[in-house]
Protein backbone atom coordinates (compact mmCIF):
# COMPACT_ATOMS: atom_id res chain seq x y z
CA UNK A 1 0.00 0.00 0.00
CA UNK A 2 1.56 3.15 -0.85
CA UNK A 3 0.30 7.09 -0.78
CA UNK A 4 -1.21 7.28 -4.14
CA UNK A 5 -3.10 4.10 -4.10
CA UNK A 6 -5.11 5.40 -0.36
CA UNK A 7 -9.19 6.29 -0.46
CA UNK A 8 -11.51 6.46 1.70
CA UNK A 9 -13.75 3.56 2.50
CA UNK A 10 -16.88 2.81 0.40
CA UNK A 11 -19.56 4.81 1.67
CA UNK A 12 -17.96 6.89 4.04
CA UNK A 13 -17.65 10.22 1.60
CA UNK A 14 -21.12 12.18 1.50
CA UNK A 15 -21.34 14.57 -1.23
CA UNK A 16 -21.95 18.02 0.41
CA UNK A 17 -25.91 19.31 0.29
CA UNK A 18 -25.07 23.06 -2.08
CA UNK A 19 -27.71 25.51 -0.98
CA UNK A 20 -29.23 28.37 -2.01
CA UNK A 21 -27.94 27.46 -5.95
CA UNK A 22 -31.69 28.21 -7.64
CA UNK A 23 -35.03 27.05 -7.46
CA UNK A 24 -34.75 24.18 -10.20
CA UNK A 25 -32.32 22.65 -7.17
CA UNK A 26 -35.04 22.66 -5.31
CA UNK A 27 -33.13 24.05 -2.65
CA UNK A 28 -33.00 27.52 -3.25
CA UNK A 29 -34.90 30.60 -1.70
CA UNK A 30 -34.66 29.70 1.31
CA UNK A 31 -32.17 27.07 1.46
CA UNK A 32 -34.34 24.54 3.25
CA UNK A 33 -34.45 26.75 6.40
CA UNK A 34 -38.21 27.68 6.23
CA UNK A 35 -39.57 31.17 6.54
CA UNK A 36 -38.29 34.12 7.66
CA UNK A 37 -38.02 33.98 11.57
CA UNK A 38 -34.19 34.68 13.67
CA UNK A 39 -33.30 30.98 12.65
CA UNK A 40 -33.64 31.45 9.05
CA UNK A 41 -31.00 34.73 9.11
CA UNK A 42 -27.64 34.90 8.75
CA UNK A 43 -25.01 34.51 11.64
CA UNK A 44 -27.60 32.69 14.07
CA UNK A 45 -26.82 31.40 17.13
CA UNK A 46 -28.73 29.61 20.08
CA UNK A 47 -27.34 31.30 22.95
CA UNK A 48 -26.48 28.78 25.60
CA UNK A 49 -29.49 28.73 28.11
CA UNK A 50 -32.12 30.64 25.86
CA UNK A 51 -35.41 29.34 26.36
CA UNK A 52 -37.68 31.25 23.85
CA UNK A 53 -38.21 34.15 26.20
CA UNK A 54 -39.70 31.80 29.21
CA UNK A 55 -37.32 32.73 32.31
CA UNK A 56 -34.25 31.02 32.20
CA UNK A 57 -33.52 27.90 34.56
CA UNK A 58 -31.02 29.75 36.13
CA UNK A 59 -33.00 32.51 37.14
CA UNK A 60 -36.16 30.60 38.19
CA UNK A 61 -34.02 28.97 40.72
CA UNK A 62 -32.65 30.33 43.74
CA UNK A 63 -29.01 30.44 44.62
CA UNK A 64 -28.10 28.24 48.22
CA UNK A 65 -24.85 27.29 49.76
CA UNK A 66 -21.37 29.05 49.79
CA UNK A 67 -17.89 27.95 48.79
CA UNK A 68 -15.09 28.42 50.54
CA UNK A 69 -12.45 29.49 48.82
CA UNK A 70 -9.92 28.37 52.03
CA UNK A 71 -11.43 24.82 52.21
CA UNK A 72 -8.47 22.05 52.62
CA UNK A 73 -9.51 18.99 51.14
CA UNK A 74 -7.18 15.93 52.45
CA UNK A 75 -6.60 12.55 50.88
CA UNK A 76 -7.74 10.36 54.18
CA UNK A 77 -5.36 7.03 55.12
CA UNK A 78 -7.14 5.50 58.07
CA UNK A 79 -4.25 3.19 60.07
CA UNK A 80 -6.21 0.21 58.74
CA UNK A 81 -5.63 1.35 55.15
CA UNK A 82 -1.87 2.35 56.39
CA UNK A 83 -1.55 -1.09 57.57
CA UNK A 84 -2.52 -2.46 54.01
CA UNK A 85 -0.54 -0.50 52.20
CA UNK A 86 2.66 -1.24 53.35
CA UNK A 87 2.16 -4.57 53.25
CA UNK A 88 0.95 -4.11 49.77
CA UNK A 89 3.80 -1.73 48.44
CA UNK A 90 6.61 -3.02 51.28
CA UNK A 91 6.97 0.99 52.44
CA UNK A 92 9.81 1.57 54.92
CA UNK A 93 8.16 4.81 55.70
CA UNK A 94 4.87 6.84 55.07
CA UNK A 95 5.74 9.93 52.74
CA UNK A 96 4.58 11.71 50.06
CA UNK A 97 7.08 10.83 47.83
CA UNK A 98 6.23 6.62 48.57
CA UNK A 99 2.66 7.23 47.89
CA UNK A 100 3.24 9.40 44.98
CA UNK A 101 5.20 6.86 43.29
CA UNK A 102 3.29 4.22 44.00
CA UNK A 103 0.30 5.89 42.38
CA UNK A 104 -1.87 6.14 45.52
CA UNK A 105 -1.63 10.71 45.27
CA UNK A 106 -1.51 13.08 42.98
CA UNK A 107 1.69 15.61 43.22
CA UNK A 108 -0.75 18.42 44.54
CA UNK A 109 -2.67 16.11 46.78
CA UNK A 110 -2.49 16.80 50.87
CA UNK A 111 -2.47 13.77 52.79
CA UNK A 112 -3.99 13.20 56.59
CA UNK A 113 -3.98 10.23 58.64
CA UNK A 114 -6.73 8.89 60.63
CA UNK A 115 -6.60 6.40 63.68
CA UNK A 116 -9.51 3.70 62.64
CA UNK A 117 -7.82 0.50 62.58
CA UNK A 118 -4.25 -0.69 64.27
CA UNK A 119 -1.02 -0.05 63.51
CA UNK A 120 1.78 -2.67 64.54
CA UNK A 121 4.70 -1.77 63.06
CA UNK A 122 7.19 0.61 63.30
CA UNK A 123 7.01 3.35 60.83
CA UNK A 124 7.51 6.63 60.03
CA UNK A 125 5.33 9.44 58.67
CA UNK A 126 5.80 12.19 56.64
CA UNK A 127 2.24 13.83 56.25
CA UNK A 128 0.15 17.20 55.92
CA UNK A 129 -1.62 16.61 59.20
CA UNK A 130 -2.57 13.26 61.44
CA UNK A 131 -5.41 13.17 63.96
CA UNK A 132 -4.70 13.02 67.85
CA UNK A 133 -5.79 8.92 68.19
CA UNK A 134 -3.40 8.04 65.12
CA UNK A 135 -0.83 10.48 66.85
CA UNK A 136 -0.59 8.28 69.82
CA UNK A 137 -1.63 4.90 68.07
CA UNK A 138 2.03 5.87 65.54
CA UNK A 139 4.17 6.90 68.62
CA UNK A 140 3.20 3.76 70.67
CA UNK A 141 4.06 1.15 67.92
CA UNK A 142 7.01 3.19 67.99
CA UNK A 143 7.08 5.28 65.05
CA UNK A 144 7.48 9.42 64.95
CA UNK A 145 4.95 11.47 62.84
CA UNK A 146 6.36 14.89 60.95
CA UNK A 147 3.58 17.56 60.00
CA UNK A 148 4.34 19.16 57.11
CA UNK A 149 3.14 22.74 56.01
Amino acid sequence: MKLHNLKPAEGAVHKQKRLGRGEASGKGGTSTKGNKGQQSRAGYQLKLAHEGGQMPIQRRVPKRGFKNPNHITFKVFNLAQVEALIEKYELKEFTLENLYINGLVSRTDKVKILGNGDLTKKLNFKVHAVSAKAKTAIESAGGTVEVLN
